[in-house]
């Protein structure tokens, strides 16, 4: 297959949105940190403990995923460059390695949006308890109407 300076560039729009994105989940994250910290002496040290810790875990995940984001960015750069050299065969490994990053990243985002939603249901579990309805349960009502 052959590829040619525009391929790896193709990456750039898409790594560069996804950066923005990852800054702005991080930005979220530090923030409910620092408010969680401000509560810690006022609510229930329990929940807040437990958010607490699910937030250190999102911290990582977030740290990897734009850690593997940048890298993806290098490598194509790199890809870009054994393009332009005439080097196709480390230009069509390094824009795998590319593109491998990049999913690794989006994988990583998956499982932060996961814990996110964990996070925002440990929140409001004071206020509802039994009030958990999955995808499923809310797209049988739609279909029934």
């Amino acid at each position: 297959m052959d590829i040619s300076i525009n391929t790896p560039a193709l990456l750039f729009p898409a790594i560069s949105l996804v950066m923005l994105a990852y800054t702005n989940r991080y930005l979220a994250i530090a923030a409910l940190a620092r408010k969680l910290h401000d509560q810690q002496l006022q609510d229930n040290p329990e929940r807040i403990l437990s958010q607490i810790r699910l937030l250190r875990y999102r911290l990582r995940l977030v740290r990897q995923m734009q850690l593997f984001g940048v890298l993806s960015f290098l490598i194509a750069l790199g890809s870009m460059y054994f393009i332009y050299s005439g080097n196709m065969d480390a230009a069509h490994y390094t824009f795998a390695a590319s593109m491998i990053a990049f999913v690794i990243s989006l994988v990583l985002s998956l499982i932060e949006i996961w814990k996110s939603i964990e996070s925002v249901e440990l929140h409001l579990s004071d206020i509802s308890e039994g009030d958990r309805e999955s995808i499923v349960d809310v797209l049988k009502d739609k279909i029934k109407l």
